[in-house]
């Protein structure tokens, strides 16, 4: 007969062995430093390509500012609202026109006085005027306004004339940078006599 108050005799169960072997102190040490100088290798190469980056923006904003705001064009004079009228008691033609003076640069077209002068179609000279030195600003257009006499025209038939101008001056830009340019004007119309009508305005 079993006695009751024999102990029980737990069966045991063995250990799961370890899978983990833990670092030593050493492998661990290895492993950071090796992570912190990947970290700062990635920060410098993030820093080189910044650097990079505002290098090409910063050549691309000199570039665009070069070509456009520096770069100095001679202005554009041309001749229009022409009207003729004739003197009744002498039968003389009186021109009335405008000069203009487009400027499409960043700075100032500073110009000389000059004399402008009027040729009838087989080259004799017919009439000159003044053009007062004066300035165009920057990206706009002066306008210049004269009246001449060209003489004697007749009833019938046409009269074909040319209006030569040479300005020299300078470009201005920031008050600093000067260029010397010169711009030439040469416009070649015709006058019907009966009407006066000016018809084939060309400048060039």
């Amino acid at each position: 007969m079993t006695d009751k108050y024999q102990p029980e005799v737990q069966q045991g169960y063995p250990l799961a062995p370890a899978t983990v072997v833990p670092r030593s102190d050493e492998e661990y040490g290895r492993y950071s430093s090796q992570s912190e100088a990947e970290m700062k290798k990635k920060k410098r190469m993030k820093c080189f390509a910044y650097i990079a980056i505002f290098a090409v923006f910063q050549v691309a904003v000199i570039l665009v500012f070069s070509l456009t705001v520096m770069r100095v064009r001679t202005p554009k004079v041309r001749l229009e609202d022409i009207v003729v009228t004739t003197n009744p008691n002498t039968s003389d033609l009186r021109l009335s026109a405008r000069i203009t003076v487009k400027n499409t640069n960043f700075g100032r077209f500073k110009y000389d006085s000059t004399l402008a002068t009027i040729r009838s179609g087989n080259g004799g000279q017919v009439a000159q005027f003044a053009i007062e030195e004066a300035r165009a600003r920057a990206r706009s257009t002066k306008k210049i306004t004269f009246v001449a006499d060209l003489g004697s025209g007749g009833n019938a038939g046409t009269m074909d004339f040319v209006v030569e101008a040479t300005l020299r001056g300078k470009v201005e830009l920031m008050r600093v940078i000067k260029r010397k340019k010169t711009a030439e004007m040469a416009c070649n119309f015709t006058v019907v006599l009966a009407t006066n009508a000016v018809q084939n305005l060309s400048c060039k």
